[in-house]
C-alpha cells in the first residue's frame, strides 16, 4: 500500500510531502530512500515499493520542495538532466539533511518504540546518505556512487553506525582521484564499507532506462539487501 504524507519541518517553518510505501504486517524496520536530483520520480517511488515488498516501511521525501515541489524528472532526457542538475545547484543540501532527520523521526514514529530507520541514497541522494550517517542518528546508511564525498572525509568522525558506499569505478561524476581519497580515508573506518565496481558508470542502479546495467545494479541491490537485515532486522 503506498500514499503520500505530509511532514512537518524540524524548526517548525514548514511542511513537504513523502511517497510513503507500507508493507503486508508489521514492518521489521524502516527505510528511507533519498533521492536523485531527478525528484520523488517514478524510479525513486518503485525502490520504495521494492523495500516494502521486503518488509520495510519505505519513505522517500520530497527534497526539492522549497524549490520545485513535486518535481519528476527523466534523466533520459536532455532538457530534464538539465533541469535536474541546475536544481541541484539551487538546492541547500544542510536543510535537505535536516528534511531527511524529520522523515527518520516521522518514520520511527511509525514503527514506535524500539524501530530502527535505514538511508539509502542515489547520485546526490549518495552524498546526502553519507551525510545523514555523519550529521543524524540513523540506524544504518547506504550511499550508490554519491558525488562530492571526498570533499566531506572531514565529517567521518561523526559515523556512529554502519555506512555501505557503491562506487561505480567509471563514474564520469567522480574522478579516479576522487575515489582513491574517498579509500584513502575510508578503508580504515571500522563502521564503513565500500564497494567498488569495475567498468560501471553513474546511474548504474538505475530502476529504469539508458544508465542501468542489470548486473551489477543486482549485485548492489543484494549487498543493500543483506546490509539492511544485518543492520535494520
Amino acid at each position: 500500500m503506498s500514499e503520500m504524507i505530509s511532514i512537518d519541518t524540524i524548526d517548525g517553518s514548514g511542511s513537504f510531502h513523502a511517497y510513503v510505501a507500507r508493507p503486508e504486517g508489521t514492518p521489521k524496520a524502516a527505510v528511507i530512500v533519498i533521492q536523485e536530483i531527478f525528484g520523488v520520480n517514478p524510479g525513486i517511488r518503485q525502490k520504495c515499493d521494492d523495500w516494502a515488498a521486503k518488509g520495510y516501511l519505505s519513505l522517500a521525501p520530497d527534497l526539492f520542495w522549497r524549490l520545485e515541489p513535486g518535481i519528476q524528472l527523466d534523466a533520459d532526457v536532455p532538457e530534464q538532466f538539465q533541469q535536474a542538475l541546475e536544481l541541484m545547484g539551487k538546492f541547500n543540501q544542510d536543510a535537505g539533511i535536516r528534511d531527511i532527520e524529520a522523515t527518520i523521526r516521522a518514520a520511527r514514529a511509525q514503527l514506535g518504540e524500539g524501530g530502527k530507520v535505514g538511508v539509502v541514497g542515489f547520485c546526490l541522494g549518495g552524498r546526502l546518505a553519507f551525510m545523514t550517517a555523519t550529521r543524524t542518528d540513523s540506524d544504518a546508511s547506504v550511499g550508490y556512487y554519491g558525488v562530492g564525498i571526498d570533499n566531506l572525509l572531514g565529517e567521518k568522525h561523526g559515523i556512529s553506525r554502519p555506512v555501505l558506499l557503491h562506487i561505480p569505478q567509471a563514474d564520469h561524476f567522480v574522478s579516479p582521484e576522487a575515489q582513491a581519497a574517498m579509500h584513502d580515508g575510508l578503508d580504515d573506518h571500522p563502521r564503513v564499507t565500500l564497494f567498488d565496481y569495475a567498468g560501471e558508470d553513474h546511474g548504474f542502479a538505475d530502476t529504469f532506462g539508458k544508465r542501468r546495467s542489470d548486473e551489477a545494479a543486482k549485485l548492489a541491490d543484494a549487498r543493500t539487501a543483506e546490509f539492511f537485515v544485518k543492520n535494520l532486522g
